[in-house]
């Protein structure tokens, strides 16, 4: 549905954040007479109406007040499997995000939105995006950066660029999909356990993470060889190319190859990890399903500017490194960070909002490749603590619990000593003590001694 067709309808928002406020922006610029409700948390309402004394503005909504609507533009956080959604969505109104508006509205007549490569994935989807697009950029690329990363797709409009990438979360794939557009081309990293309490169960996460190659039939599909769970995939209606096989970009130890050619080496690249130099491969495979030769841009991903909160080191204070991954939300991504630091002490806080994650696995792991010390802290701290407890008797590492996060890093000060790392890696998302994972690191870069607003900023966004 493009926002043209919400002409004469009952339309409602539902959220007002920044995906919130850039829907109300651009139905307002393309439909200025037409009537509008918004839903908002009650320390929202002042601001809403101050803003745009046309706005209905309600707090609080439940599926009989929903119901009343045909379409509600709803932000990506609000979870369409809810109580008050399922119940609307029953009685006949359709749910939208600014996402699938977006699509709808660029599409050409084959359906299919030229110069679009839309990346999702468990983990690495902003670095990927960013480095694809830091890529086609330094080819003399005009290149739009937008989506999950930090920029709404209404925001960025109709903005004139040769190439968009779009990170994509899971909350957002199934708009492209319900959009009726196709994009160009689509990336799907890795898949892994998350978002449970938004998707309600791990099959439904899948599911909904796949519908971007699985139901919007994107031109093509750049895939991992290396998922267990994408390698099983059949998708009839597009192209697929795969990453992490001898037959296209992968690595093999450091040196990156493209099939059988030898490219380059990544050791000394701004990619820390071997998970990283894997999105490179992603995003060289990407480059090349757009029509372009990659193997040419590959060499400018040494002037590649690292994401904040993504494996970020701050510098060092007190003989101590301290490592920034605060966007890590899954046990496996503090695994993968982990790894990163092997050789050396690590003192890494675990822990945040519980949303019921397996966190086994990353006890077994450690078995094999201990830290210097875990520290846990957030609503399910306990549980990882009880679940580590048995190695850390044995003498594996050291454990403590926190009440918060500045007591967390207080603890990791004291267990680690000095000449170590001290890595928040949390595993967890953030809420609760924190709007998102941005706040955490910043309060964590704070709490090293470092200064908040000089490593926030996402560079790129836009054209």
């Amino acid at each position: 549905m493009r926002i043209s067709q919400l002409e004469g309808r009952r339309v409602a928002l539902w959220g007002w954040g920044r995906e919130g406020r850039a829907a109300w922006r651009a139905i307002r610029e393309a439909l200025p007479g037409l009537p509008l409700t918004l839903f908002c948390r009650a320390d929202e309402v002042d601001g809403a109406r101050g803003v745009d004394p046309t706005l209905v503005v309600e707090s609080g909504a439940t599926g009989e007040r929903l119901a009343a609507f045909e379409v509600v533009v709803k932000s990506p956080g609000i979870s369409p499997y809810g109580g008050a959604a399922a119940a609307a969505a029953a009685r006949g109104t359709r749910f939208l995000g600014g996402t699938a508006l977006w699509f709808a509205g660029q599409a050409g007549a084959d359906g299919v939105v030229a110069g679009t490569a839309c990346i999702t994935g468990t983990k690495g989807k902003s670095t990927t995006s960013a480095l694809m697009a830091h890529l086609l950029r330094a080819g003399g690329h005009r290149t739009a950066l937008a989506g999950n990363i930090g920029l709404p797709l209404l925001e960025l409009g109709d903005a004139p660029a040769d190439y968009r990438v779009i990170e994509l979360s899971s909350y957002q794939t199934g708009d492209v999909a319900d959009s009726g557009a196709r994009p160009a081309v689509a990336v799907v990293l890795n898949l892994f356990p998350e978002h449970l309490d938004w998707h309600g169960s791990h099959a439904r996460y899948l599911a909904d993470k796949l519908r971007l190659v699985s139901d919007a039939h994107p031109k093509l599909v750049v895939l991992n060889a290396n998922d267990p769970r994408l390698a099983t995939l059949e998708l009839p209606h597009s192209e697929v190319r795969w990453f992490g096989s001898a037959e296209g970009w992968h690595l093999r130890g450091d040196v990156l190859f493209r099939g059988m050619r030898e490219v380059m080496d990544t050791a000394t690249l701004p990619l820390p990890g071997r998970h990283n130099r894997g999105n490179l491969c992603a995003a060289l495979t990407a480059i090349e399903a757009l029509g372009l030769d990659a193997a040419a841009l590959a060499p400018h991903a040494a002037d590649f500017a690292s994401l904040p909160h993504r494996l970020q080191l701050l510098g060092e204070r007190d003989g101590l490194a301290w490592v920034n991954d605060s966007i890590s939300t899954t046990p496996q991504a503090t695994l993968a960070a982990l790894d990163c630091f092997r050789d050396r002490p690590v003192a890494v806080l675990v822990g945040g909002h519980d949303r019921g994650l397996d966190w086994t696995g990353f006890a077994g792991a450690l078995r094999d490749r201990a830290p210097a010390a875990v520290v846990t802290m957030g609503a399910n701290g306990p549980r990882i603590h009880e679940l580590l407890a048995p190695l850390a008797a044995g003498g594996r590492f050291g454990l403590g619990a926190a009440d918060g996060l500045a007591d967390a890093v207080a603890r990791a000060r004291v267990m680690l000593g000095k000449g170590g790392v001290v890595l928040l890696s949390p595993g967890a998302p953030s809420f609760g003590p924190y709007r998102d994972y941005v706040e955490r690191g910043r309060h964590f870069a704070a709490l090293a001694g470092f200064d908040p607003d000089a490593i926030s900023g996402i560079p790129g966004l836009g054209v």
